[in-house]
């Protein structure tokens, strides 16, 4: 059976199109003040991980929340009591370091897109990983809420 192309190549190629496709190949524009809030809510959100502040965390999360995580599909509830903490462990245990990233604003919604690299020790093991993640953000009365997570490594 033949395979098209991955959901990376996919997400990569909306990001580009959407991007060129408004602002063509020019220099990057000043960020506008919904980028800047989107980034911090998600700056916000991996900060709070760190800090292992789970209030702070919850805080910026929509309360349709899904995650995509280690192969599973979970709700804010399921989220809240399951891998939040293990979240927060690894997030103040293991650096991160963003290869690139990128943020695009639509009406009534936003897409966080990110590689990184970790590299590091968690609970005993070496920790040396590729990352992606994708994050949907919504405005709502609060600010902008995270609706969607997804994370993925190599």
């Amino acid at each position: 059976m033949a395979r098209g192309p991955g959901l990376p190549a996919i997400a990569v190629a909306l990001v580009v199109a959407l991007a060129c496709s408004e602002k063509g190949f020019a220099q990057e524009p000043e960020p506008t003040v919904d980028e800047l809030a989107v980034r911090a809510v998600v700056e916000g959100f991996k900060g709070a991980l760190a800090a292992g502040d789970s209030t702070a965390a919850l805080g910026y999360l929509h309360r349709d929340l899904v995650v995509y995580e280690a192969g599973e599909a979970e709700t804010l509830a399921e989220y809240r009591a399951s891998h939040l903490s293990s979240d927060m462990e690894f997030a103040a245990a293991v650096e991160t370091t963003i290869l690139q990233q990128g943020v695009i604003v639509r009406p009534g919604m936003a897409l966080w897109v990110s590689e990184s690299e970790s590299k590091g020790e968690f609970r005993g093991q070496a920790i040396d990983a590729h990352g992606a993640e994708t994050i949907i953000l919504l405005p709502t009365d609060a600010g902008w809420k995270i609706l969607h997570v997804h994370w993925s490594s190599r």
